[in-house]
């Protein structure tokens, strides 16, 4: 058993920047994939998240050690924006961000999001199970989809998402919420 996993997240950023490198192991290992599902689920391409999700550890390390982190007691969600960010910068340099947003499921791709070892039969019915859903997101507006992610996957507050995205509370909620809307449809006509 990990010394640390009865640390809070605070804890361990306060024993990593005195030093202590076991401390944002664990900090990683707790967060890993959760960010990386998010990312893997915005971006549509297990490459380039793989890249992004090492990028953003870099900048957290370099953030963490310049003291740019302010405990807020959410650094999932801080490390989050930071994944958001990262994926906004690299469409925006590869000038495909709307494209990307809405690329096509693909079966790579189901694997990453079966987040844990199970048995043969439940990873199957996972693989199937994160398909679906992964089709019905591709069927959103791209703004719907990002809202869906971030609330869902990355399990930001609506405030934390607006303030990820650069939006008003309100235009979150509406976003999830017509999202939601969205998904209803979809299962009713598909028979989900």
């Amino acid at each position: 058993m990990n010394k640390y996993s009865d640390f809070t997240d605070h804890e361990l950023i306060r024993l990593y920047v005195d030093g202590d490198n076991h401390a944002f192991t664990t900090l990683v290992h707790r967060h890993k994939n959760r960010l990386y599902t998010t990312i893997v689920l915005l971006v549509r391409n297990r490459d380039l998240a793989e890249d992004i999700f090492q990028e953003v550890f870099i900048k957290i390390v370099n953030a963490l050690h310049s003291g740019q982190y302010a405990d807020n007691n959410r650094f999932l969600a801080w490390a989050v924006r930071i994944a958001h960010n990262c994926c906004i910068s690299h469409f925006r340099k590869a000038s495909a961000w709307g494209k990307t947003m809405v690329a096509p499921y693909n079966d790579e791709m189901g694997d990453s999001l079966d987040l844990m070892e199970h048995s043969a039969e439940h990873h199957l019915i996972t693989h199937e199970t994160n398909q679906e859903i992964g089709a019905m997101l591709d069927q959103l507006p791209p703004v719907q989809r990002e809202a869906v992610i971030l609330r869902y996957y990355a399990d930001l507050s609506y405030k934390e998402m607006a303030q990820t995205i650069g939006i008003s509370i309100n235009t979150a909620l509406g976003r999830v919420r017509y999202a939601i809307m969205n998904l209803r449809k979809q299962m009713l006509v598909e028979g989900v």
